[in-house]
């Protein structure tokens, strides 16, 4: 019996990039580890229906701060030469969504997996 669900693919995701992948993943996380200079910290926001995003990383050469609103077609990414004028605008930001009905429902380091 054939199922129509059944799909064959012309080739093996997990063999084609796995290595590769892991190995990429591997580096960058190899080089956060090895910069203590480097912050990250990301904000999950919640508010009626809507989640949105509010992440910093920033190093003693620069940071950004990206925002990904949900009422938006695509996330607002601000570069900074400063870092103590990112993680004011950070901090700004976060309080003033606070301000604003969003519920910070995550505020920390970047979740993985």
């Amino acid at each position: 019996m054939n199922d129509d669900f059944d799909f064959k693919a012309d080739f093996d995701f997990e063999d084609e990039f796995d290595d590769e992948l892991e190995n990429d993943f591997a580096d960058l996380e190899d080089e956060i580890d090895s910069d203590e200079d480097l912050l990250l910290r990301t904000a999950i926001l919640q508010k009626n229906n809507m989640t949105a995003l509010l992440c910093i990383k920033s190093a003693p050469a620069g940071a950004a701060i990206c925002r990904v609103d949900p009422r938006e077609s695509f996330p607002a990414v601000q570069l900074y030469e400063d870092r103590e004028a990112a993680m004011h605008w950070f901090s700004r930001s976060l309080r003033t969504s606070k301000q604003n009905g969003w519920n910070v429902v995550y505020d920390g380091l970047p979740l993985q997996g």
